[in-house]
């Protein structure tokens, strides 16, 4: 089977509907000037008052470089599915996924979790793409409303399942080490869509498991 490329904003559906399993997914931003952050990374701490030529401080632009390289470039993935031979119609749901990502206004990050879930449909989504796909858009300037419902609207355009519900949990930096400096604090915002919206059984059960205690426990489909 050939891949092909597609950006997070493509949709990745063939003439019936269905998600093409060769699609490979990249992101749309453009490449990072890793050496113009270090340039502005070192006209940054000279208009702090340290000397960026320091001991201390002589390789800094170039770490801090590097770091915002890592922190904002999402790895290309394979979108792996798989028929729904089984007519399986319950809810999938990965609970926990981590979420890195870096605040828009003040370029701090934001830390937390993430719980994706979906109805399935024709097709089914292998596990790690759920966790690919909020690494998609966590890697890139944000705010914690638009990543939500990101996460969201790709999955329904992409797998097209009956029902599609996101939650994430973060703590932000720029609200706990300036301003009100309310440490501890963190921000809870949901999107559903489909079935997890309209149906409230549905919601109950996915709100019901995002809140759970987790169960330990090895096992799952990891393609």
């Amino acid at each position: 089977m050939t891949s092909r490329a597609a950006s997070a904003e493509d949709s990745g559906a063939d003439s019936e509907g269905t998600v093409s399993p060769g699609l490979r997914i990249i992101s749309p931003a453009r490449p990072i000037d890793q050496e113009g952050v270090g340039t502005a990374v070192r006209s940054l701490l000279l208009a702090l008052g340290h000397d960026p030529d320091s001991e201390h401080l002589a390789r800094t632009p170039e770490r801090v470089a590097a770091a915002y390289v890592e922190l904002l470039t999402p790895p290309e993935f394979e979108l792996t599915t798989f028929a729904n031979d089984e007519d399986y119609d319950e809810l999938v749901l990965a609970r926990g996924i981590p979420v890195h990502s870096v605040c828009e206004h003040h370029m701090l990050p934001f830390l937390g979790t993430a719980h994706v879930g979906y109805l399935p449909g024709q097709r089914i989504l292998g596990l790690s793409k759920l966790a690919r796909v909020v690494e998609l858009f966590a890697r890139r300037p944000q705010v914690q409303e638009r990543l939500t419902k990101q996460v969201a609207g790709w999955l329904q355009t992409h797998l097209q399942p009956r029902g599609v519900g996101v939650v994430i949990e973060a703590e932000h930096m720029c609200m706990t080490l300036r301003g009100v400096r309310a440490a501890g604090t963190s921000t809870i915002t949901s999107t559903l869509l489909g079935a997890l919206r309209e149906d409230p059984r549905s919601r109950a059960e996915f709100l019901a498991l995002t809140t759970a205690a987790p169960a330990a426990g090895p096992g799952g489909r990891h393609a």
